[in-house]
């Protein structure tokens, strides 16, 4: 073969190459965009809408079974009502949809959380919600404050998974926290949490009050910035009263049964100390965080205010355990509550002698 028909032929082989390799390239390219398309075509998919999927203390929303994000509608509205910080005292409390606490929020990581917030507050006082699982300024509450008579809605993409407090931030924040305006909010991971048998919602706050006792002939106790300003609160209760979890409000299970507590400290000044006397904690996931391993066996665990935590136990032996904040004087401005346990009696584990009889 001469040089020219070598030299023929090399730039025919060449010009081959060269062909395969920009068609390869066109595709790799193609491949490229399309990887890179992928991930806004998902996000440009309308989400599954869901209900409100909320429920009021003591009471947890079902676990969520679905395993794609979705967009939780969720109405809030800003009203004053009275409610009752033990029998026979009433406040005249500033409340999310009338409840104090407001209403436990289960959401899933990854799900976008529609807010309809209306303002029924006959005082004209402007309200808003500051949700600590939200990224973004102030919680969301520049984009949720309403006057009366106003309606906004907006739209929160949940990010991490977590146990949130949320609360009303319209200034001053102080005032609208002490008087009742916070609740909780469940982002449960992805791979959702472990079964339990029994979940309940605990929140614990304070409030400030003038006195004690009504002033003769009310029933009223009035709220005082001074006393919040000297973190001297006259009650300090779960779920939003004395008495909440209590008689026949007090929370229940079964021997041989797990128990999840989802508790929140609204504060809106003091730590909390929560202990379940004659019970220890097999697991506590502290300071609101899922997704780390859970500190095993604790007897009391901190939780300070606007943070929350998440314990979880067994109730092998029946009979009655009491719920405190173990900065134990607590108790009687209102930090107790009953769980009972029904079952068959464990003298395996728990066994007295001479009952009743003088030795």
């Amino acid at each position: 073969m001469g040089r020219d028909e070598l030299a023929e032929d090399f730039t025919e082989s060449e010009l081959r190459n060269r062909s395969s390799c920009q068609k390869l390239a066109r595709l790799a390219s193609a491949a490229l965009l399309l990887v890179a398309l992928v991930p806004a075509c998902r996000d440009s998919r309308t989400l599954k809408q869901e209900p409100s999927a909320v429920a009021y203390a003591p009471h947890v929303p079902a676990p969520i079974r679905r395993h794609t994000p979705a967009e939780i509608s969720v109405e809030i509205d800003s009203k004053i009502q009275d409610i009752a910080l033990k029998p026979g005292i009433l406040y005249r409390a500033w409340t999310f949809n009338g409840s104090v606490p407001g209403p436990f929020i289960r959401a899933r990581e990854g799900d976008t959380l529609k807010i309809g917030i209306t303002n029924s507050d006959a005082s004209g006082m402007p309200h808003n919600v500051d949700f600590h699982a939200v990224l973004g300024p102030g919680g969301g509450s520049p984009v949720t404050t309403v006057t009366p008579g106003q309606r906004r809605i907006a739209q929160f993409k949940l990010l991490y998974p977590g146990l949130f407090v949320y609360h009303c931030a319209a200034p001053p924040v102080t005032d609208h926290i002490a008087n009742g305006m916070y609740g909780l909010i469940l982002v449960e991971p992805k791979g959702g949490l472990p079964p339990v048998d029994h979940e309940f919602y605990v929140l614990q706050s304070e409030f400030y009050t003038a006195s004690a006792t009504p002033a003769e002939g009310s029933k009223y106790v009035e709220y005082s910035h001074a006393a919040g300003l000297r973190e001297d609160p006259e009650f300090i209760v779960f779920n939003g009263g004395f008495g909440s979890l209590m008689g026949d409000r007090a929370l229940q299970s079964e021997t041989g049964q797990t128990v999840r507590i989802f508790f929140g400290n609204a504060g809106p000044n003091k730590i909390s100390s929560f202990h379940v006397i004659g019970e220890i904690f097999d697991r506590v996931y502290r300071e609101g965080d899922l997704i780390s391993p859970p500190a095993r066996f604790v007897q009391t665990t901190l939780v300070p205010a606007g943070g929350s935590t998440t314990v979880e136990f067994q109730t092998l032996v029946p009979g009655s355990y009491t719920l405190v904040d173990h900065a134990i004087f607590r108790t009687e401005k209102g930090a107790v509550g009953i769980l009972n346990v029904l079952g068959q009696p464990r003298p395996d584990i728990y066994k007295g002698s001479g009952e009743g009889q003088a030795e």
